[in-house]
């Protein structure tokens, strides 16, 4: 599988703003769709947001509408979460991870077309 680094990670006070990358050397994100999710402690794993390619279609959970964008930097091989207004909840170990199929139904990220491994995450922790 392939391999995604996330970083941008932080701490942040009630309202403030974070900006993560998610980026790889092995592969060019181009070709793939990216999806950020995160996990909170005691908590399962969810889904944030989703960019397709190449439309660059995106999908977002209710939980973060209106305050988080996802973009992707073809030419950097990236893919951001830009983060504002952070609230408490939002407190998370953020991942990335790449798909092959994308869907316009619910989060868009087809879970069961992930070809990347989870990995280390980037910590966020909002105070408030």
């Amino acid at each position: 599988q392939l391999q995604v680094v996330e970083s941008g990670g932080g701490l942040v006070q009630l309202g403030g703003s974070l900006k993560l990358s998610c980026t790889t050397s092995e592969f060019r994100f181009n070709n793939y769709h990216v999806g950020w999710f995160r996990q909170a402690p005691g908590k399962e794993r969810e889904g944030v947001s989703c960019i397709n390619t190449p439309d660059r279609y995106t999908t977002y959970a209710d939980s973060v509408k209106g305050r988080f964008t996802i973009v992707r930097d073809n030419a950097k091989n990236t893919v951001y979460l830009q983060m504002s207004n952070l609230k408490p909840e939002d407190t998370a170990v953020y991942y990335c991870a790449v798909y092959t199929v994308f869907t316009r139904d619910g989060f868009g990220c087809d879970y069961s077309t992930r070809v990347s491994n989870w990995g280390q995450g980037t910590q966020v922790v909002v105070s408030s």
